[in-house]
């Protein structure tokens, strides 16, 4: 592609911003900018998402800084907001059902938003990584699935980015999700279950070429230094007693969920997990640095938990227990995890973002998509199951993993260049020789410094 055609191309992303709070949501969204600005260096990226207002989040990719404007939509019960999901959803219907050239122009014209999502050439959506189910209720399912059914009756390209398919339960979500699968330009999987459950809807045309793995986005998430990194119980990140091992807690599993009754079913008590993990690392001769990777004070987040564990835990181990106050951005969380010789995460970008940097890691899961992820790199057997390990288990898989890191970190560093090349390269011309060497070299130095800005 030339790089006239470049300058005209428009691509919008959906199902990420930079603005999450959840540092594997913002991962994400920048590895797919990323990506894109990789294959077409001179289009413009933005983000079509649920906001109530106008904004430009920038990043810095490769030394350059990418302006990503964020492209707002509503999703809410007053219907007539002019950029509502609902209302623009039908517009889109009627100039579909009605075959007029001159209509179509009318009706679009009629209505900002729609005509600048018109404008887009192709669209990329990642559905936050595993929210493209109806698991979590149907309410974010149509969060996550109308603006994909809006941009396809538009007649636009959709791509399905690498992420969690499923499972899809009922009917309705069945035979919309088929619409989506069947009428997208490319289709892409993180995991080879996912494509097992892509199969199972499409039934026959799955024969199509369009339905492929590729490794998650996450993977190519370059990590930059933070201006100041605001520990409490340590000096510094170089300075410890034996190895430094990051563990990051999981806000979620400390509230038993989103039901707070232990919804994912785990064997252990997370809590208590979390606790006789630290005392394991610390006799072990480890330093164990709390690393939230969701951060705030309200909810499901890392922050509150990880402050909790601390202020429990501190007088009993002074000098070996730390934790990392602030808030980073998706960058310098992973430079700050990159810091580490091992991490124990309950979050799977915290975990990405450890093995990406060939940290040794312990995946403790509460659900399917650790196994995916990480069996697609060949390390499926990092991941503890915690629906199927009690804690006793829990502890021994973290004491193996400690022993053994040095192996696991060889055996990463050996398969993260293809990793990295492969999800670089998802969107190059096979054909375009100069920008796939490029590609073959992914972790080409990031700026070592702060100025990674987002509208955080």
């Amino acid at each position: 592609m030339s790089m006239q055609e470049d300058k005209r191309r428009k691509i919008a992303i959906l199902g990420a911003t930079l603005d999450s709070t959840n540092m594997g949501v913002c991962a994400l969204a920048a590895g797919a900018v990323r990506c894109f600005a990789h294959a077409y260096p001179a289009a413009e990226i933005h983000f079509l998402h649920f906001a109530k207002s106008r904004s430009v989040q920038t990043l810095t990719v490769d030394a350059d800084q990418v302006r990503v404007p964020v492209i707002p939509m509503r999703f809410s019960k007053r219907l007539l907001l002019p950029n509502n999901i609902a209302l623009l959803t039908a517009l889109a219907l009627l100039v579909k059902l009605v075959p007029s050239s001159m209509f179509r122009k009318w009706v679009i014209s009629k209505n900002a938003c729609l005509a600048e999502i018109d404008a887009i050439d192709l669209f990329a959506s990642i559905a936050g990584g595993d929210s493209f189910s109806d698991i979590y209720g149907m309410e974010r399912y149509f969060y996550v699935s109308l603006p994909q059914i809006l941009v396809l009756l538009l007649g636009k390209k959709l791509v399905l980015l690498p992420q969690t398919y499923g499972p899809f339960r009922g009917s309705l979500a069945k035979s919309l999700t088929r619409f989506i699968l069947k009428r997208s330009d490319h289709v892409y999987s993180r995991d080879l279950q996912g494509l097992e459950e892509i199969r199972s809807l499409v039934g026959p045309a799955y024969a199509s070429s369009k339905f492929e793995f590729c490794y998650d986005v996450g993977f190519i998430l370059q990590p930059v230094a933070p201006a100041r990194i605001d520990l409490a119980g340590l000096e510094s990140l170089d300075k410890h007693a034996g190895p430094l091992v990051g563990l990051n807690v999981s806000g979620l599993l400390y509230m038993g969920g989103y039901t707070r009754d232990n919804m994912f079913g785990l064997r252990a008590d997370y809590r208590q997990f979390s606790r006789d993990a630290v005392h394991l690392l610390i006799e072990k001769g480890a330093t164990v640095l709390l690393v939230p990777h969701v951060f705030g004070h309200e909810g499901e987040t890392d922050t509150a938990a990880c402050e909790q564990l601390y202020q429990e835990l501190k007088d009993k181990y002074p000098g070996r227990l730390a934790l990392l106050r602030g808030e980073y951005n998706q960058h310098e969380i992973k430079y700050v995890i990159g810091k580490c010789d091992m991490l124990i995460g309950a979050r799977m970008h915290a975990c990405i973002a450890a093995v990406s940097q060939c940290v040794p890691a312990v995946c403790v899961a509460y659900s399917d998509k650790f196994t995916g992820v990480m069996a697609a790199i060949g390390a499926d057997s990092i991941v503890a199951d915690a629906r199927k390990l009690d804690e006793k288990e829990l502890l021994q898989f973290i004491e193996n993993t400690l022993d053994a890191r040095a192996a696991i970190r060889e055996r990463l560093a050996r398969q993260m260049p293809e990793v990295k090349s492969r999800v670089m390269n998802l969107f190059v011309d096979p054909n375009d020789s100069a920008r796939n060497a490029e590609a073959n070299d992914p972790a080409k130095p990031a700026p070592v410094a702060a100025g990674i800005a987002s509208s955080r």
